[in-house]
C-alpha cells in the first residue's frame, strides 16, 4: 500500500457520525426525487414495479456504498475514486476516471441539473416553453460566476439550499399520505410498452447518486472502521425511506398514469393540490431551491476535477484550464470549460437522456471500485483494514452484479448514445499517451539543458 500524502498525514480525524450521515443525506438528496418519478413509472410500466425500481436502486446503492467504503478506510487518500483507482489499477485507469468525469459525468449532470432547472421555472413563471434552453444556459453560468467568486458564495448556498430542500420532501410525503386516497399499487403507466426495469432502476440511480462523497471523508473519521458503515447505512437508509414516502405519497394524490405524463411536473402538481395554489407554489419555490443547490454542488465540485487534472498537466490545454482568478483563488479556466462542455451536451435537449449517460459512464467506475476490493484482499490479505465491509463476499459480489445489470440494460435500451459516450471516453487513451509522451520530452529536454 501507498504511503499517504504529506497533505493526507495533515488531515484530522474529528469527523463523527451525525456529520458524516448528513453529508450522505445532503449530497445525494437533490433533483432527482422530484424529477424522477415520472420516468421511472414510464420505463417499469405500472405502479408496483415502479416502487419495486426504487427499492432495488436502494440495495444496489447500499450495497455499492458499504463496498466503496473499505477502499476509503484503506486507502484514506485525497481524491476519493481518483485515489482508489490509481492505487488498485494504476495511473491510466485513474487518468480514464478523471477525463471521463471532465467530459461527460461532470457536464452531462450539469447540464440536466440546468434543463430540470428551466422545466420547472417555466410553468411557475407562467413564461413560454421557447425559453427553456435560454434559461437552463443562464442558470449554469450564473452559479458558475457565483463560484467563480470564491468557494465561500458557492458554500452558502449550498448550506442554504441543504436546508430548504428537506421542507418540500417533508410537505409533500407528511400531507400526501395522510390526505391523499388513491390507489397506490397496481396502477398502470398507461403506456403500452415501456422500457423495462433496466431503465427505471438506471433512473433511480441518478436520485441515489452522490453517496460515494462519504467515503471521501473516511481519513477524517474518528473510528471509519465504526462510523463509516453506519454512517452510509443511516444516511441512505433516511434516503430509502424518504424517496418511497414522496413516490407512495404522489400515487395517493395522482393516478400513475397522470405522473407519468407530467413528468417533471409531477410533484408540483401534486402539491397543488395538496396545499392549494399559493402553498403549491411555495412548495415548488422549495423544489426549485433544491435543484439550484444541487446545480451549484456539482458545479462547485466536478471543476476542480479538471483544475487537478491541468495542474498536472494531463490535459490538452492544460495552461488554460489550471487558470486561477488572482483575487478570489477559484478555478476559472476549468469552471468556463465546464459551462461550455454542459451547453454543448444540453443541445441533445432532455435532461433524462442526459442522466442516464452520465449514470452509465460512471456506473463502468463503480464497477472497477467494487472488483478493487477482492483486488486487495487478494494481494494484501495481511494488510490492516480499519473497516471491512460486511458478510463479504456477499455485498459486494451484489454491487457488481446490479453495476452489470445496469450497464448491460442501458447498452440494450439505449445503445446510440451509450456508444457516443464510449467514443468519447476511449478518444482519452490516445490523449493519455500523447500527454505522457509530451510530459516525457519536456522532463528529458530539462535534464539535457
Amino acid at each position: 500500500m501507498e504511503k499517504e500524502s504529506q497533505a493526507d498525514k495533515l488531515l484530522k480525524r474529528e469527523l463523527g457520525l451525525i456529520p458524516a450521515m448528513a453529508l450522505v443525506v445532503g449530497m445525494v438528496i437533490g433533483s432527482g426525487i422530484f424529477m424522477k418519478p415520472g420516468k421511472v413509472l414510464l420505463a417499469a410500466g405500472d405502479s408496483t414495479l415502479g416502487l419495486a425500481a426504487w427499492v432495488i436502486g436502494g440495495i444496489i446503492t447500499v450495497t455499492a456504498g458499504l463496498t466503496i467504503a473499505e477502499l476509503g478506510a484503506q486507502i484514506p487518500r485525497t481524491g476519493g475514486m481518483y485515489a482508489y483507482l490509481d492505487e488498485v489499477y494504476g495511473k491510466f485507469w485513474a487518468y480514464l476516471f478523471g477525463w471521463v468525469q471532465t467530459l461527460i459525468y461532470g457536464p452531462a449532470t450539469i447540464g440536466a441539473l440546468g434543463l430540470y432547472f428551466s422545466a420547472l421555472l417555466i410553468p411557475f413563471l407562467n413564461i413560454p416553453t421557447s425559453y427553456k434552453m435560454p434559461l437552463a444556459i443562464l442558470a449554469v453560468a450564473f452559479i458558475s460566476g457565483i463560484n467563480c467568486l470564491g468557494a465561500r458564495c458557492g458554500g452558502m448556498i449550498q448550506s442554504v439550499a441543504t436546508i430548504a430542500k428537506l421542507i418540500p420532501i417533508a410537505c409533500i410525503a407528511v400531507f400526501g399520505l395522510w390526505q391523499g386516497n388513491g390507489q397506490i399499487l397496481n396502477m398502470s403507466s398507461g403506456v403500452s410498452e415501456s422500457a423495462g426495469m433496466g431503465a427505471a432502476i438506471l433512473a433511480t440511480l441518478w436520485a441515489y447518486d452522490g453517496w460515494i462523497a462519504a467515503g471521501f471523508v473516511a481519513g477524517e473519521m474518528k473510528n471509519p472502521a465504526k462510523l463509516l458503515p453506519r454512517a452510509i447505512i443511516l444516511g441512505l437508509g433516511i434516503v430509502i425511506v424518504a424517496y418511497l414516502s414522496v413516490n407512495v405519497a404522489v400515487l395517493h394524490v395522482l393516478p400513475a398514469a397522470e405522473i407519468a405524463a407530467l413528468g417533471p411536473l409531477a410533484s408540483g402538481a401534486a402539491a397543488g393540490i395538496l396545499f392549494g395554489d399559493i402553498g403549491g407554489k411555495l412548495i415548488s419555490i422549495g423544489i426549485l431551491v433544491s435543484i439550484f443547490g444541487a446545480l451549484n454542488g456539482y458545479i462547485m465540485t466536478n471543476a476542480r476535477v479538471p483544475y487537478a487534472m491541468a495542474v498536472a498537466g494531463q490535459l490538452p490545454g492544460s495552461r488554460f484550464l489550471a487558470k486561477v482568478h488572482k483575487e478570489y483563488g477559484t478555478p476559472v479556466g476549468a469552471t468556463l470549460f465546464q459551462v461550455c462542455m454542459a451547453v454543448l451536451l444540453m443541445t441533445l435537449g432532455d435532461p433524462d437522456r442526459l442522466t442516464d449517460i452520465a449514470m452509465f459512464m460512471i456506473q463502468i467506475f463503480y464497477l472497477l471500485a467494487f472488483v478493487a476490493v477482492f483486488l486487495l484482499r487478494k494481494r494484501q490479505p495481511a494488510a490492516e483494514r480499519p473497516y471491512k465491509v460486511p458478510l463479504y463476499p456477499v455485498v459486494p459480489a451484489v454491487a457488481i452484479l446490479g453495476g452489470l445489470y445496469i450497464i448491460g440494460s442501458t447498452l440494450l435500451n439505449n445503445p446510440q448514445d451509450t456508444l457516443y459516450a464510449l467514443s468519447l471516453t476511449l478518444l482519452g487513451v490516445p490523449v493519455y499517451w500523447l500527454m505522457l509522451r509530451q510530459k516525457k520530452g519536456a522532463c528529458g529536454a530539462k535534464k539535457s539543458a
